[in-house]
């Protein structure tokens, strides 16, 4: 950052900018609108950040983000517990509970595989998976990995795990472009694709 901004404005605008899908200029604009906010709003916006990333942790049963042992839709009791819609992603839960078609449970992975980028089975949460299926009379696994190199080589690398278990497995229909990720999906492309998943 240039000389003539004050250190603790330009480290303001740096913190901005690390964050995805924010640029210099984005950053900048985002930082003069935090300075432009009372006191008030800005300890509230500090504070919220602060209190979520302290509460905020992986469901004991799906992974997914909450603050609570278990997640809203785990303790509900109106979602059937023998379907587990596998995703990668906690954003994915939020793409595809928009639609309001779907209503069992999910599993949310953390990632995919992607040996390029150092990630392996071990650092995503296909163990859990795994527990759940055995433990839980788990009689589907829906594969809703996105349709790229990776999302397929996880989906294929799961199904072959839980196949021996005697679960059916299958796969969201491609409805959903390849290379597409489910949280830009639209609610009737994600219904499609739910309603025509195919086994794996």
């Amino acid at each position: 950052m240039s000389g003539f901004q004050a250190p603790s404005l330009a480290a303001l605008i740096d913190r901005f900018n690390r964050l995805p899908g924010i640029g210099k200029k984005s950053a900048q604009r985002l930082a003069y609108y935090v300075l432009s906010m009372s006191d008030e709003d800005a300890r509230a916006f500090a504070d919220a950040i602060i209190d979520a990333h302290s509460r905020i942790h992986r469901c004991a049963k799906c992974c997914n983000l909450t603050d609570e042992e278990l997640c809203p839709i785990c303790r509900s009791s109106k979602r059937d517990q023998t379907t587990v819609c596998v995703v990668e992603d906690p954003k994915d839960v939020a793409a595809l509970e928009k639609t309001q078609e779907y209503s069992a449970v999910y599993h949310v992975l953390h990632g995919v595989i992607s040996p390029l980028n150092g990630v392996g089975p071990d650092q995503l949460t296909i163990k859990e998976l795994v527990k759940r299926v055995n433990e839980d009379g788990v009689k589907e696994v829906i594969m809703a990995t996105n349709a790229t190199a990776e999302g397929e080589t996880t989906a294929v690398y799961i199904s072959r795990l839980l196949k021996p278990l005697g679960v059916k497995v299958t796969r969201l229909a491609y409805g959903i472009p390849v290379g597409a990720d489910l949280e830009y999906a639209d609610e009737v492309t994600l219904v499609r694709a739910l309603e025509g998943r195919r086994e794996i």
